[in-house]
């Protein structure tokens, strides 16, 4: 296993995190125009503080496909193939999500709703489903010599991967609401905070039942006890250091712990994973791995040089696009994000 096998996993781990952090606020706002807003205008509000910014953040998403497509091709194969209709699923409700911004600003007022719950329900499928894909995979799924998944119902949805599912809901919920305290002023604003300051009870014991099972479902304490230990007590150090800050009213550091908490279970999984990129339940001699996976040496070396180069300009774009939009978004909303 080459050093650029090793730093282009991690890549990918960092993609997938930055996803999480930057589109995991996005899935929540999404729930929260039909869960926290009670009025058009509240909606029009929530709405107006992704509505520069939600499209650039699915691009990590994207990025971190395109990154595995180009460095492990048999890894984007076995994976986009056997789980072809969950990632369907995640296409619909990202379509039907992307979709609503714009058709909601062109509808009539009573055909607003349609969008709204078309926003809302779009948000809640592409975390839960994504959550059953990764959980189910770092559970086994049957693989065979060749790479090739057949997998029953069951494989994907089982007690484990469905908690999986609920829990990643949960906390790009939570992320969604700790962004409208950062951006939002008024009765939204003191609404999401107290929805948050309930929600992070429910957390902690879905956190616990994610642990239980995690011991119990994957062989990740036996591989790397260590490194997934370290990880399960970030997950709920920065699940309580969030939970604190609601409290306390800091908002900057609520935000940033719970983007950290979901951070964390992508180094939970990328780190359990390790050397392994896929975990056969038929047989451990069938699992995918880092080294027999990746694309050629010389695919690596020019595709690092591309990063290093690329990647600090779409960071810098990202990061003046966040801080011309910084402003707080206060009732009435003017406009709907455009």
């Amino acid at each position: 296993m080459s050093v650029l096998q090793i730093l282009w996993f991690i890549l990918i781990g960092v993609l997938f995190s930055g996803f999480f952090f930057l589109d995991g606020f996005d899935y929540g706002v999404g729930m929260a125009v039909k869960t926290l807003a009670h009025n058009d205008e509240e909606r029009g509000q929530v709405i107006q503080t992704i509505g520069p910014v939600w499209d650039g953040n699915e691009v990590w998403l994207i990025t971190a496909g395109g990154a595995m497509f180009a460095s492990f091709p048999y890894w984007y194969a076995s994976l986009f193939s056997g789980y072809y209709l969950i990632l369907l699923l995640i296409l619909v409700g990202l379509i039907i999500r992307g979709v609503s911004f714009e058709f909601r600003a062109q509808s009539s007022q009573p055909n607003k709703r349609i969008w709204d719950n078309a926003l809302a329900l779009g948000s809640f499928i592409a975390p839960f489903f994504l959550g059953v894909m990764f959980v189910s995979m770092i559970k086994g799924m049957p693989i065979d010599a060749k790479g090739n998944m057949s997998a029953s119902f069951f494989d994907y949805f089982n007690w484990f991967s469905v908690v999986g599912g609920i829990a990643l809901t949960l906390l790009t919920y939570l992320h969604g609401l700790n962004y409208i305290v950062l951006r939002t002023k008024g009765v939204i604003c003191d609404r999401a905070r107290n929805y948050a300051q309930a929600l992070y009870w429910v957390l902690y014991a879905g956190e616990v039942v994610f642990a239980l099972l995690l011991l119990f479902q994957t062989d990740f304490i036996k591989v790397h006890p260590i490194l997934t230990l370290i990880c399960l007590v970030l997950i709920v150090a920065f699940s309580v250091a969030g939970h604190v800050s609601v409290f306390s009213n800091h908002q900057g550091y609520a935000f940033t712990f719970s983007g950290l908490t979901l951070i964390s279970l992508v180094a939970l999984i990328f780190c359990g994973l390790f050397p392994r990129l896929m975990i056969s339940s038929i047989s451990s001699n069938f699992d995918l791995m880092i080294k027999t996976a990746s694309s050629s040496n010389y695919t690596l070396t020019v595709m690092t040089i591309a990063t290093f180069i690329f990647v600090p300009i779409v960071l810098a774009y990202t990061i003046w696009s966040y801080w011309i939009f910084r402003k707080r978004i206060e009732m009435p909303a003017v406009g709907e994000g455009y």
